[in-house]
């Protein structure tokens, strides 16, 4: 039995002429291995179209005609907005509701060529993403599209997704109430520069399966890679090759819009779009870019109403003074103030010899702080999403510098978790922290910090001269000892910042590797009690950095550094699949 690929269109009976070229071009580069059922969505097509639409059907290719109006009809009362009939691009939201019996479905828009086999996008393991789908490239190449992603709508430029082709996780849409808060936000906001798709990408963030971009190539702006390699051809927004003569790759649509049974009323309407009609289209044009703009500018736009209606306001400071230090090359900074401290004087600690009674309070704090741990897990305020190779913490021998992005005051738990994870019991795990972390810290925190294996840092020119002695002998007896090395702590930022030398110096002076470990974050359907998303963390560990016995110093310093560095920065672009760049322009070139 062949396996079956479920594909949706939304249409209306203006636009199903353009449906039936994409069908067609559809079932000409199909293959004879699948069984293809085609659902077209609508409100109202003419049964002469539906009769044209039916003349397709082969003994691969199902098609059917889906009214939505009595679905409109049951959830008429929840919708704030009564052109819903009109706007048919919403109804993709309603397939995992309406069809129970699909785990997944292929989504494609009406101006649309396809030149691949679509069941290979079906067939595309996606995981538990809601969709897979490629990124907008309004949002990629055009500046104040970019901006207005990231000021109005709350998601990066590079991680908008264009909605025309999606493979959609039908489970995950039901699972996770898709429709439902897609309902709730049109009660919220009324975007208007993109519409359902903005509040798709709003819903969505961080749980898309990012598909190659052939299988979206959208007609707008440059395309970095031989047309010849395309799966899908997507004509966006004015760039239509049934009114314009000239439009991009326009020939590969009439190649099959001529095989069709509406090649006649399309070239019509090619021959009547006036040249007034293309000055409305330029004006559309600007006015949707000028649109864009305006609602960047607007005080009462969505990010801004979410920021001071349910969002805690140090929160959203911080997150403004991120990116006033990003901007000024500030990274060493901490963004938010530490407790007053005073300095740690070297007859107050001893790093390693502890006392018995220093012992048992190590001991106690550990029983305590695991439990704390568990404790933020259970609860979903601590959510550790996956470890992706642990098998080189595992195999390490020695002892080793852990290097981590800093962005938490609980990632230092993250790290300590790992470290179990990989079964070393022979050998510690320490964590260097800041002095007023150590001397100043109240509280059940403070307690932790104090007894918890840290190393804290000090002003004081003898006890940091502890501190490093102390560091050397826990690395050359083979312990680990995590250190920050942005020596910067920045709340929930994605990117890594520059690396400051210590960690470096410490590995290269003692001869043990560096284990560059980075913590990528993704919004959970979780809300926290400050109003912005609990984020799954994922651990990305990487295979140990050694010095080179046969270099310098200073060499072997320099070289893991810039190591650990390119390791962090391939796994920041693979992980959020975005290009690394600041708004530093000094560091654009690292």
């Amino acid at each position: 039995m062949k396996k079956t690929v479920p594909i949706f269109y939304a249409c209306d009976d203006n636009f199903v002429k353009y449906t039936i070229v994409s069908l067609y071009s559809m079932i000409k580069n199909s293959s004879d291995n699948y069984k293809y059922r085609v659902y077209i969505l609508h409100t109202e097509i003419s049964d002469e179209m539906k009769k044209k639409v039916m003349e397709l059907e082969n003994e691969n290719f199902e098609i059917s005609f889906e009214n939505v109006t009595d679905y409109l009809e049951s959830i008429s009362e929840k919708l704030p907005i009564r052109d819903y009939y009109s706007k048919t691009t919403y109804y993709r939201l309603f397939i995992a509701e309406m069809f129970p019996e699909y785990d997944k479905a292929v989504y494609i828009d009406s101006d649309t060529i396809v030149k691949g086999d679509i069941a290979e996008l079906y067939n595309t393991d996606i995981g538990d993403a809601y969709a897979g789908a490629c990124h907008e490239q309004a949002m990629v190449q055009v500046d104040e599209y970019g901006t207005y992603a990231e000021k109005v709508v709350g998601v990066s430029r590079y991680n908008f997704f264009n909605a025309g082709v999606m493979l959609i996780n039908c489970e995950q849409f039901r699972i996770k109430f898709v429709l439902d808060k897609f309902i709730q936000y049109l009660h919220t906001y009324n975007f208007v520069v993109t519409q359902d798709e903005d509040y798709l990408n709003l819903i969505c963030k961080d749980h898309i399966f990012w598909l190659d971009q052939r299988w979206n190539t959208e007609i707008f702006g440059e395309i970095p890679y031989p047309i010849e390699e395309v799966n899908i051809l997507h004509y966006i927004m004015t760039s239509k090759p049934w009114h314009y003569n000239d439009c991009r790759y326009g020939d590969i649509f009439w190649r099959y819009a001529k095989e069709t049974s509406v090649y006649k009323e399309i070239l019509e309407v090619l021959n009547s779009y006036t040249e007034g009609d293309r000055e409305r289209d330029r004006v559309s044009c600007d006015n949707l870019l000028k649109l864009a703009v305006e609602e960047t500018m607007r005080e009462d736009n969505y990010l801004n109403r979410v920021n001071r209606a349910s969002r805690a306001k140090d929160r959203v400071e911080v997150l403004s003074k991120i990116e006033e230090y990003e901007r000024e090359g500030r990274f060493d900074e901490d963004v938010e103030k530490d407790p007053p401290s005073r300095v740690l004087m070297p007859d107050e600690i001893d790093y390693i010899n502890k006392t018995v009674t220093q012992k048992i309070k190590t001991k106690f704090a550990f029983m305590i702080a695991r439990k704390f741990v568990y404790n933020l897990i259970d609860e979903k305020k601590l959510i550790i999403k996956d470890i992706k190779g642990i098998e080189h913490f595992k195999n390490l021998n020695s002892g080793a510098v852990i290097t981590c992005n800093h962005f938490n005051a609980f990632d230092s738990f993250a790290i300590q978790l790992a470290y179990e994870a990989a079964n070393q019991p022979d050998r510690t795990f320490y964590r260097v922290i800041r002095e007023g972390n150590y001397t100043s810290f109240p509280g059940f925190y403070g307690f932790l910090m104090r007894h918890c294996n840290t190393l804290p840092l000090s002003s004081n020119r003898k006890t940091l001269k502890k501190f490093m002695d102390a560091t050397d002998t826990l690395l050359k007896d083979g312990n680990f000892v995590l250190v920050y090395p942005e020596q910067s702590m920045w709340w929930n930022y994605r990117k890594p910042k520059p690396l400051k030398k210590g960690a470096y110096m410490f590995a290269a002076k003692n001869k043990v590797p560096i284990l560059p470990c980075f913590i990528t974050m993704k919004d959970s359907d979780i809300l926290g009690d400050d109003g912005f998303f609990v984020q799954e963390y994922t651990i990305h560990i990487s295979e140990p950095i050694y010095p080179d016995e046969n270099k310098t110093y200073g060499r072997n310093v320099e070289e893991m550094i810039e190591k650990n560095y390119e390791v962090w920065k391939n796994i920041y672009e693979a992980e959020y699949n975005i290009p690394l760049t600041y708004t530093t322009k000094e560091r654009e070139a690292v």
